[in-house]
């Protein structure tokens, strides 16, 4: 036992206690050292028993009184290593007098019984306990907006079943989640507001962070239920904001912080457009204008699968979580990991996975060439699946008794005849295809690219739990800190299991409620094809993973929207974007900022009048 903070003779005689002690052991009850008392002052403190020890504050060294200045009685202080635990806890307790807790100092003659059980309080359990169930709604909703973009090409295409798609975005999302959603979480909980002015008013901080939960989730699920797309990350960085200027006005909130914040959300789908179109560009020259693109594609095939890998693993390893110590490792060591990964995976895929490939793309040619644009009478055909994403990449299915037509394409298949842009089959002609200013997959890369969807989609799967389970539990991670701590400065490292439970929330809004949502962006805003899909879906989650290692929480919706957009526009000119659409999004991103704002204050406000603070 380590003798703390000197009792004076006076206070010995008038309260019985003969020494306040320091114990750094950790047991059951304690997660963090704590302070004991021990009013008999014989021998050391019986730890088993400190839970439920009733004890004694006396203070008479320092002449305190309501409001006292805690820097001030911490500077008289000697800090001693054996004392700062003993400081710290002292300070707990002004703090806590400062917002009601104690309605006043005792004075020499007084003897004041409180219950320094543990580190928690028990005042604040109620917060914590809603704060988890709050933020698993709002996760629950996130899960039911969001995930649903990652995977709907794919089972559009009929590559995955919506259980199969359940089962992977599941744990990618819960995967990204843990693996690199600690950093943007701590943006969240601390980056935008100066929780330094919220010493000692750690309630009335829990509170907001409470109301935050709140508003943000009302206005997701409300918008949800409306099918509006909007965005999870502005829904609660707008209610963090709006309960910060009920509680502390325009002196609360970081404005830089939040500055820098929102331009990533317009530079984001500028940037992940770029990306996506560059990235389109790229295939466009390389395979589907090459005079053989399914020999081309199948030789491009291993850089795909390499690169994309090669991505996420450094994205994991590169300055990771600090709890599985990733921190550590030096970067150069990541990048080799990242390289090696990828090049392992490149030699897996050009070894085993492209022989596959072509015989059977080679094989579905030979059984049943009337998919590719065969015309014949007397068979029944039924349209590819890895091309019926769109009403621009599939066969039109004709009336009964005509037969379908496959568009135009770069390379034509040899059974279908072309002529000024009107596709001519023996027994009927389609309608007309404008060939100058749409650019079609050949349907053998189009079957090629549908096999990359599943890895387009997890990754893309990965960079959104990584990124937004942040909007639902760097909230909750505030409220737990404080609770934990005691101190508004959460200076506690973002907890694992909580972000494995914002995951499982996220996971759980998808598949209770993500089959009822019809996700648009990849549908009705732009036409797409299974590899203008592909350059969609790795440039968005591209760039969502480079703003999760920047610590700035992006949004998905964001990121996506700007890739379907500029590729949309890259393959077909303006007509190949739905502006009535991308207008109503627009005018979704413009109100949800001050609409979560709004309702987080509003609930600030009743939660003040309903909670003493």
């Amino acid at each position: 036992m380590c003798q703390g903070l000197e009792i004076p003779a006076q206070a010995r005689r008038v309260s019985g206690i003969r020494s306040i002690a320091t114990s750094h052991s950790r047991n059951r009850y304690f997660r963090h050292p704590v302070l004991f008392f021990n009013p008999s002052g014989a021998g050391n403190v019986n730890e088993q028993h400190s839970r439920k020890i009733s004890v004694i504050w006396i203070i008479t060294s320092y002449n305190t009184r309501p409001g006292v200045d805690v820097k001030s009685m911490r500077n008289k202080i000697p800090m001693q290593k054996t004392k700062r635990r003993s400081i710290k806890v002292l300070k707990i307790m002004m703090k806590r007098m400062a917002f009601g807790r104690i309605k006043s100092v005792p004075k020499l003659e007084d003897k004041l019984s409180l219950t320094m059980t543990e580190q928690y309080d028990p005042d604040f359990i109620w917060l914590v306990v809603v704060g988890f169930i709050v933020a698993f709604i709002l996760a629950f909703g996130i899960g039911a907006n969001d995930v649903a973009n990652s995977f709907g090409t794919s089972v559009g295409a009929g590559v995955l079943t919506i259980f199969q798609a359940c089962i992977l975005a599941t744990i990618f999302e819960i995967a990204g989640a843990v693996l690199i959603g600690y950093k943007v979480s701590d943006t969240m909980r601390k980056g935008i507001l100066d929780v330094g002015l919220y010493e000692g008013f750690e309630k009335e901080f829990m509170i907001g962070l409470l109301c935050s939960l709140t508003g943000s989730g009302i206005w997701l699920l409300f918008a949800t239920a409306l099918r509006l797309p909007i965005s999870g990350t502005h829904s609660i960085v707008g209610a963090t904001v709006g309960f910060s200027l009920v509680c502390r006005g325009t002196a609360g909130v970081r404005w830089m912080a939040l500055l820098n914040i929102a331009g990533s959300w317009f530079a984001s789908p500028i940037l992940s457009g770029i990306v996506s179109v560059l990235l389109f560009w790229l295939i466009k020259k390389s395979i589907l204008n090459a005079r053989m693109p399914l020999e081309r594609g199948l030789r491009v095939l291993p850089i795909f699968y390499g690169l994309t890998l090669s991505v996420n693993i450094l994205s994991v390893i590169l300055d990771g979580p600090k709890l599985l110590m990733m921190d550590n490792l030096p970067k150069w060591v990541s990048g080799v990991a990242a390289v090696v990964a990828g090049l392992l995976s490149g030699l897996i895929v050009l070894v085993f996975v492209v022989p596959v490939q072509r015989r059977r793309i080679m094989l579905s040619n030979a059984l049943d060439p009337t998919s590719f644009g065969a015309c014949d009478s007397k068979k029944e055909t039924t349209p590819l699946s890895v091309i019926t994403e769109t009403p621009n990449t599939t066969n039109k299915v004709a009336k009964s008794g005509e037969q379908p037509g496959l568009r135009g394409n770069n390379s034509a298949s040899p059974l279908l005849l072309t002529t000024g842009g009107t596709e001519i089959c023996d027994e009927g002609i389609t309608e007309p295809v404008d060939t100058q200013n749409h650019t079609e997959d050949n349907p053998e890369v189009a079957k090629l690219f549908s096999f990359l969807q599943v890895l387009t989609a997890a990754f893309g799967s990965f960079a959104h739990g990584g990124n937004d389970v942040s909007n639902a539990i760097g909230p909750l991670i505030g409220l737990w800190a404080v609770y934990a701590e005691g101190s508004a400065k959460q200076e506690t490292e973002t907890p694992l299991l909580i972000l494995l439970y914002g995951g499982v929330g996220i996971s759980v809004g998808l598949w209770i409620w993500g089959r009822r949502v019809i996700q648009t962006l990849g549908q009705d805003l732009a036409k797409i094809t299974p590899t203008t899909g592909f350059t969609i879906e790795v440039g968005a989650a591209l760039t969502v993973l480079l703003a999760s290692k920047a610590g700035l929480p992006v949004s998905t919706t964001h990121c996506k929207v700007g890739s379907v957009v500029c590729v949309g526009w890259a393959s077909r000119g303006g007509e190949g974007v739905s502006w009535t659409l991308f207008r109503n999004i627009a005018f979704a991103w413009l109100i949800t900022v001050p609409a979560a704002g709004l309702l987080s204050a509003g609930c600030m406000v009743a939660m003040k009048q309903i909670v003493e603070m």
